[in-house]
């Protein structure tokens, strides 16, 4: 109730204002997300449109004075690292993995600095998530992170389940229940400091698969293309930080897993109405 929904292109500043007008919190969740395979192939459908709607939005809101914005920054501005610690993004690149999107996300962070320093804006929050699966995520196994891909396409019966690399790298996932707590939590506590939202657990995509293998309950073999890349071998957040203001993320992997592939399970339909760059002509 007293909900309302406004589609705009947010690549347009007019459209941000207009989005912005008489608000008190603005939350840009806008965000690209997509497998590896997309970010080698297609990096310009990552990087362009967030660095025109991450840098429209935040200016229609400071232009419209809101009381506070929350940016979502990624798990993809950091640098190749075991452990990822937020005061070391300005001393490295990010990961070739992950340069286009993680620049384009590192820009959103230097433009909340720049207003902080020019205009003495201090109440924007910077949540750095991990990776975030759950309800309404993209499905499609095409362009799809590894959670949601590998949900649809255990469903699907693909048997054998062929997967890329050799399953170990170790990655830290976050579920969107918990990551949408911790965007509020920070915001309602005034925190301006940049914050790693993630399990801060690691996990291998072995386990990943073999976990929603076993959560679904059927008999599907899984394989391993070692032909194919595999990526970073581990990746995982350090939330001390969080912690340290109050935030620890309540969902397990396996609940997580368990909750995503039941409302698949009753949407398999949805996602396809879902608005996917990646599906586009051109």
């Amino acid at each position: 109730n007293n909900v309302n929904f406004m589609k705009l292109d947010l690549t347009v500043l007019d459209n941000c204002i207009k989005a912005c007008k008489g608000q008190d919190y603005v939350f840009n969740l806008i965000g690209i997300k997509g497998s590896p395979k997309m970010s080698r192939e297609r990096p310009a459908s990552f990087m362009v449109p967030m660095l025109m709607f991450n840098t429209a939005m935040m200016e229609a809101a400071m232009r419209c004075g809101v009381k506070w914005y929350l940016y979502t920054s990624s798990v993809g501005v950091y640098h190749p690292a075991e452990v990822f610690k937020e005061d070391d993004v300005w001393s490295t690149f990010p990961s070739d993995n992950d340069k286009h999107p993680g620049w384009a996300k590192r820009i959103g962070e230097l433009q909340a600095d720049a207003y902080k320093i020019q205009y003495g804006k201090d109440n924007i929050s910077i949540v750095r998530p991990a990776n975030v699966y759950g309800k309404w995520d993209n499905f499609d196994p095409e362009n799809a992170m590894v959670i949601p891909s590998l949900i649809n396409r255990i469903v699907s019966g693909e048997s054998p389940l062929v997967c890329w690399g050799d399953g170990t790298p170790i990655r830290d996932f976050i579920y969107a229940g918990d990551c949408a707590d911790g965007m509020i939590h920070m915001v309602e506590n005034g925190v301006t400091d940049p914050v790693n939202l993630g399990s801060g657990d690691g996990v291998s995509i072995k386990d990943v698969a073999e976990s929603i293998r076993n959560c679904y309950n059927k008999d599907i073999k899984i394989e391993w293309d070692t032909s194919k890349p595999k990526g970073d071998a581990r990746r995982l957040m350090d939330t001390t930080r969080a912690q340290s203001h109050g935030f620890k993320c309540s969902t397990s992997l396996q609940d997580g897993i368990r909750e995503t592939l039941e409302w698949f399970l009753s949407n398999q339909e949805l996602y396809k109405k879902r608005n996917n760059c990646f599906t586009r002509e051109g």
